[in-house]
């Protein structure tokens, strides 16, 4: 018994934490765009980071659940609906089989992540389960979740006697997403190779000032419009490794920030990388928005990472242990 997509969304996908290892040969990690909201998800559920979880974007697929399961739903909120009511993002939920989950509107954010407890049954391409849409590889066939496919689940635990006759359940704890002590709309970067290249006013323009995302942004890469940065000079870079975060500098004086599906080199200017703690606050922003980068240094890049590691440490110990108590908890 599996999950069942009876309506496809805009561009549904199954991913993990990427394909490491590979670039040499040129093939891109993939994996999802925001890793910290897909640990969450797989936290919540009482399951290992590295499984897979299923990316959805606006509007999302339909899914028919042919069995009892825990899910969880973290990233964007979609305004989730099970059979015809509103659940929340951020808690564990027991499904009962024969349920429908939908998506109704976009409230916030720009992807959001579902998780099953036990993960899902699929093979792993390249010693990852992400999916690779260019090479058709990785996930479900190599492509994203079409209607009527079928999508296997790993768990053996036997959720049913936990719901009785209820339709859905919401168990009665939730994460925060919140890990900064000074949450902030800015995105930090380290400079890049080419900083120094760029013109002294065109340094602190790209820091002052706001880029909008436009509609060519997609997972390979962010293009951003804003005042055209300069060069001091135009000659031209050899083709050289570029990672997720990476800004690059193209002709025409505008960004583009590289994402998940990121092309393994690239030859314009590196001038900046954003900080690895901040691709979840990147990838969660949607054609339209705007975003402000600020320089800051390895120090500190190193400190929050450490801080959001500790944070997802912390959810998922205190995760288990609720799990564990209300699966031996009369019933």
């Amino acid at each position: 018994m599996n999950l069942r997509i009876i309506k496809s969304g805009v561009l549904d996908t199954i991913q993990d934490l990427g394909r490491h290892g590979w670039q040499h040969i040129g093939i891109n990690p993939a994996g999802a765009m925001d890793h910290f909201s897909a640990e969450l998800a797989n936290a919540l559920v009482g399951n290992d980071a590295s499984q897979p979880v299923i990316e959805m974007h606006f509007p999302a697929a339909a899914l028919f659940f042919e069995r009892p399961s825990l899910i969880a739903l973290t990233g964007a909120d979609f305004s989730a609906v099970l059979n015809g009511e509103h659940v929340p993002c951020y808690q564990p939920i027991l499904v009962n089989k024969y349920s429908i989950l939908q998506f109704e509107r976009l409230n916030n954010g720009a992807r959001a992540y579902l998780a099953i407890e036990g993960g899902i049954r699929i093979d792993r391409w390249l010693n990852s389960y992400s999916t690779h849409i260019k090479a058709g590889a990785g996930g479900h066939a190599g492509r994203a979740l079409f209607t009527d496919d079928e999508v296997r689940l790993h768990s053996s635990f036997e959720w049913a006697p936990y719901l009785g006759r209820n339709e859905f359940e919401v168990l009665p704890w939730r994460v925060s997403h919140y890990w900064e002590r000074q949450p902030s709309e800015e995105i930090c970067i380290l400079p890049g190779r080419e900083w120094t290249r760029l013109t002294e006013d065109s340094q602190k323009t790209l820091q002052k000032q706001f880029f909008q995302l436009t509609p060519q942004s997609d997972r390979m890469g962010y293009r951003l419009q804003g005042e055209p940065l300069q060069m001091q000079t135009r000659e031209e870079i050899i083709s050289t490794a570029v990672t997720f975060g990476t800004l690059q500098l193209l002709p025409n004086g505008q960004l583009t920030v590289l994402m998940a599906d990121h092309q393994t080199t690239g030859g314009y200017p590196r001038i900046g990388h954003v900080i690895s703690a901040h691709h979840s606050r990147l990838a969660q922003v949607s054609p339209g928005e705007r975003i402000r980068f600020r320089i800051t240094d390895h120090a500190t890049a190193e400190k929050l990472f450490i801080e959001q590691q500790r944070h997802l440490m912390q959810v998922r110990c205190a995760c288990q242990l609720k799990l564990e108590q209300f699966i031996h908890a009369p019933h």
